[in-house]
């Protein structure tokens, strides 16, 4: 191995207060080292490439816990319905219907994290402020018992300006107060603010992330 995932896995959990998980984004990077990861304790991993992930699931240990973490096409739910154990980044009432269908069909429940799009990059996938609150007003996902809405997650603009990012993160923080207090003030299982990355994790921790996404300053540049 010629990274040193150890050190750098060590480096970014010394810096994540309690009640804080990281979730190790995985994607593109081989098994070994997954496993050395794995070694040092850590089970929450990220994919967003359905047969990368396939692959992974079938022959690391079962007892990873996977995130979907990217966009995800309806048509490939059925996939990762038998394991996966959070879809990250819902961004449509259609993508959630469809968890719910393939759930259904694996006699499970999977947690899902609503997507939004704060960030002023056109790129970015989610669900706008608007569009989220029109979703959870119309009140289908009621109905669907074999999905979780456990939070939100998001990106902030990949930019040098520390206070339009923080800007972004505390936007998502005080949406989901909004969603939480309306909706979820009974549900527990609704805490989950997935934001923050390699670059700019520890602004999200101060903005009320409970869940951060890092990469690349663990497992180095991405291997293609």
């Amino acid at each position: 191995m010629d990274y040193d995932v150890k050190t750098n896995l060590h480096s970014v959990l010394n810096d994540l207060p309690q009640g804080v998980r990281l979730v190790a984004i995985s994607k593109y990077h081989p098994n070994e080292y997954i496993e050395a990861a794995y070694q040092e304790g850590q089970r929450i991993f990220g994919e967003s490439h359905e047969q990368e992930l396939r692959a992974k699931s079938q022959s690391l240990p079962s007892d990873i816990e996977w995130h979907f973490i990217g966009h995800l096409q309806t048509n490939k739910v059925k996939y990762i319905a038998p394991y996966i154990s959070m879809i990250e980044a819902v961004d449509s009432l259609k993508l959630l219907k469809e968890i719910d269908r393939q759930a259904e069909r694996n006699n499970r429940v999977i947690n899902v994290l609503l997507e939004l799009h704060i960030a002023e990059e056109e790129t970015k996938y989610g669900l706008t402020l608007d569009a989220c609150r029109e979703l959870l007003a119309a009140g289908e996902w009621r109905q669907m018992e074999h999905v979780r809405i456990c939070g939100l997650m998001m990106m902030a603009s990949y930019v040098e300006d520390q206070e339009q990012i923080r800007s972004e993160f505390l936007t998502a923080k005080h949406f989901f107060d909004e969603v939480k207090a309306q909706y979820f003030a009974d549900a527990p299982y609704f805490c989950e603010r997935s934001w923050g990355m390699s670059h700019d994790y520890p602004l999200a921790i101060e903005c009320g992330s409970t869940m951060v996404r890092v990469g690349t300053k663990i497992f180095g540049p991405r291997v293609y």
